[in-house]
């Protein structure tokens, strides 16, 4: 899928930033938010996790078998967009972008997401669309729950969100407004249940720098990874790892069901940093 940002900014290209956190905790807004002030590419790793749950509860499949699970996890071809404006994503050609985002499928992505077989195949399909942005010199904000401990653990840049359970709740509530049956408490409960599902695939990285969202606007948290991305130290080398090399992809990674063609978007004026865009409102 085609889906880059239009210009990329040339004084941090290749530079790889991992966004870990809760559901809830604001990480997908926050790092939409920073890979447009800096012109990246970004990478919504939940929405493929997603996007193989809807898929499998679509089908009538059994999600509470991790066996079934593991069997269809490679059946679906799913296709991910990296443009932090209208990141794409799409099922066998369908655009799943609303679907994906209900409580059906929130409630049961995560027993989806803790089969072995789906972790294996959709990391290495997240791995090869971070190793394709290094290639292209772009660089890229990646988001979810595993970024910095599993999915690109050499990034120069990883931050860890966290926010109350209250402000995580009423967050969450608010991105389903158009559910009238969604309260906070409700979604608190739903939360926390999520929580100790998630808790096997999601650790902060012990070099990842903590940000408590619970009392600061969007507009400062962006501005705060925007901060860490200028002074990371490999920002001009650009790496998603350690030696500056991209991630490696196994041989049966993500194959058509994932990883976008590889494009060489604008640059921005060397040395020029790129302007902090107003960024609205809190998500999850």
């Amino acid at each position: 899928m085609t889906n880059h940002p239009a210009t990329e900014a040339s004084d941090h290209a290749r530079l790889v930033i991992a966004v870990d956190g809760p559901a809830g905790s604001g990480k997908s807004t926050a790092a939409r938010g920073a890979a447009r002030a800096l012109g990246f590419r970004y990478l919504d790793t939940g929405s493929t996790y997603r996007a193989l749950t809807w898929w499998l509860l679509a089908h009538g499949a059994d999600i509470s078998d991790p066996d079934v699970v593991a069997a269809c996890a490679r059946r679906p071809v799913i296709e991910v967009g990296t443009d932090p404006e209208a990141p794409a994503i799409r099922v066998d050609g369908t655009d799943v972008a609303g679907p994906i985002r209900t409580r059906e499928v929130s409630n049961a992505v995560s027993a989806v997401a803790s089969v072995p077989e789906v972790r294996r195949h959709l990391v290495a399909m997240q791995q090869g669309i971070i190793a394709d942005a290094i290639a292209a010199g772009a660089g890229i904000v990646a988001e979810g729950r595993d970024i910095g401990t599993a999915v690109a653990p050499d990034a120069p840049v990883k931050v860890f969100l966290t926010a109350s359970e209250t402000v995580r709740a009423r967050r969450r509530t608010a991105e389903l407004a158009t559910d009238p049956t969604a309260t906070v408490e409700q979604t608190r409960a739903e939360q926390a249940r999520r929580d100790r599902s998630d808790a096997p695939q999601m650790a902060k990285a012990a070099d990842a720098v903590e940000i408590d969202t619970t009392a600061l606007g969007l507009d400062e948290v962006i501005r705060e990874i925007v901060a860490l991305a200028q002074a990371a130290p490999q920002a001009h080398q650009g790496s998603a790892g350690s030696r500056g090399r991209p991630p490696q992809t196994p041989p049966d990674s993500a194959g058509s069901g994932g990883r976008p063609p590889q494009t060489s978007p604008d640059s921005a004026a060397p040395g020029q940093n790129p302007p902090l865009r107003k960024a609205g409102a809190w998500s999850t």
